[in-house]
């Protein structure tokens, strides 16, 4: 299939059908090619217990497994946090900041082992694909990077072609009936995506759901949580310290307890199509809620509005698989200013679905009772404003003199017809 031949490849492995049936073709298409497996532990549903002897016995020479769960909450999910990047308005990204942290492991393995080769099980319609494959550039553009389900070799198009060829190879398996969505899960989240997701015109069938009580069936009483932060990283959940992880996990527990976190959403694809999924993010969602509230006490005005600006592109390149990029680290560069003084506690109320702000304090707090008080004049003088509204509207003012007209009409809104589509 190539003329130079691959003696090593390094495969992002997960031990479920898909990438078990891909050791074997592996071996089979690329003649000669030592398989070894990599799994990264990052906080998955999975069982992984066994994993290892079942990619033996799929025909992998070495299974590399790696805890990866507090790099994942520390480096990767806390800076998503700080950035404030939301993809599309509601999307957490999940299954977007998992990639780089993933594929850069493995490349760390390929360089130790001496692989001349990474692949990975993603398909070519996908964003993971683009994922994957960017931080694999970024990191060592001399690995070759295999995609089976983009090689005219490959014929799996399907669960019974997987199971066939499992059967077919001695693949230990113990996936039978397939399940009518295809789900991502790890410490951050679980997607839900196909089945009936695919008309966006149908409602999420309460089953489908694993991590998170409908907010109906949830305690009909309320339940308050604090988090403590120190420079824009939670430190504490209700007082007890704790590491990011640690942080995360619990925040998961109280948050899928009450039934939150859940979205709904039709999104657009890095690779220009639409695609419809349903996340469960529920300590993400208090985590990031928690911060923003915190962030609206410490930072001025015009830091806080330019981060908004920023936080929308940091979310593009999350997205995008854009990790190792120049502009992320500059834009990291400018978050991390952004929170030195983001320190203080917030306070949630969590009910049936809702995250409520109950409070939020700070020692580097900019709200002045003093300042906001109505009833106060001694720190603000209310006749000042009568210059400053005229200063600020100036270039209002100049413009209405300049279009003054005999009707008496300054300002007419555009005719907006002659955009109506036919």
């Amino acid at each position: 299939m190539t003329t130079n031949p691959i003696k090593k490849i390094v495969l992002a492995y997960s031990g479920g059908l898909d990438t078990s049936v891909i050791v074997p073709w592996l071996k089979e298409n690329y003649p000669g090619a030592e398989v070894i497996c990599f799994v990264a532990n990052i906080g998955q549903n999975d069982d992984l217990t066994g994993i290892e002897a079942k990619a033996l016995a799929s025909g992998a020479a070495k299974c590399i497994v790696k805890d990866l769960r507090e790099e994942f909450a520390k480096d990767y999910l806390y800076k998503l946090v700080q950035s404030s990047a939301i993809y599309e308005r509601r999307y957490l990204l999940g299954t977007s900041i998992a990639r780089p942290l993933i594929a850069t492991h493995q490349v760390r393995v390929a360089e130790a082992e001496g692989a001349d080769a990474v692949a990975h099980g993603c398909t070519g319609k996908g964003n993971d694909q683009v994922r994957f494959e960017l931080t694999f550039t970024a990191l060592n553009p001399r690995l070759k990077v295999i995609a089976p389900w983009r090689e005219s070799a490959w014929h799996i198009r399907s669960r019974e072609d997987a199971l066939d060829y499992a059967k077919a190879h001695n693949v230990p398996v113990s996936a039978t009936l397939k399940s009518i969505y295809s789900r991502d899960s790890n410490l951050w989240h679980l997607s839900h995506e196909g089945g009936i997701l695919e008309s966006p015109a149908t409602e999420p069938e309460e089953r489908m759901f694993q991590l998170s009580a409908s907010p109906e069936k949830a305690p009909d009483e309320p339940e308050y949580v604090s988090i403590q932060f120190e420079q824009g990283e939670a430190v504490a959940v209700n007082e007890q310290a704790m590491s990011p992880l640690q942080v995360i996990n619990t925040l998961n527990r109280l948050g899928s307890k009450h039934g939150i976190g859940r979205v709904d959403l039709v999104e657009n694809r890095l690779v220009g199509m639409k695609s419809r999924g349903v996340y469960e993010t529920p300590g993400g969602t208090l985590l990031s809620a928690a911060h923003r509230e915190l962030e609206s006490l410490c930072l001025d005005r015009d830091t806080l509005h330019y981060k908004d600006v920023i936080a929308q592109r940091y979310a593009e390149l999350v997205y995008y698989g854009q990790w190792y990029t120049p502009l992320r680290v500059a834009l990291q560069a400018f978050v991390d200013q952004t929170q030195l003084h983001v320190s203080g506690h917030v306070r949630l109320k969590l009910y049936k679905g809702n995250v409520i702000v109950a409070g939020r304090t700070s020692p580097y707090s900019l709200y002045r009772e003093d300042f906001a008080t109505f009833g106060k004049e001694d720190v603000y003088d209310q006749s000042d404003a009568q210059g400053f509204i005229t200063l600020f509207g100036l270039p209002m003012k100049v413009n209405a003199l300049l279009n003054l007209g005999g009707d008496g009409n300054h300002f007419k809104e555009p005719d907006y017809s002659k955009f109506k589509r036919d």
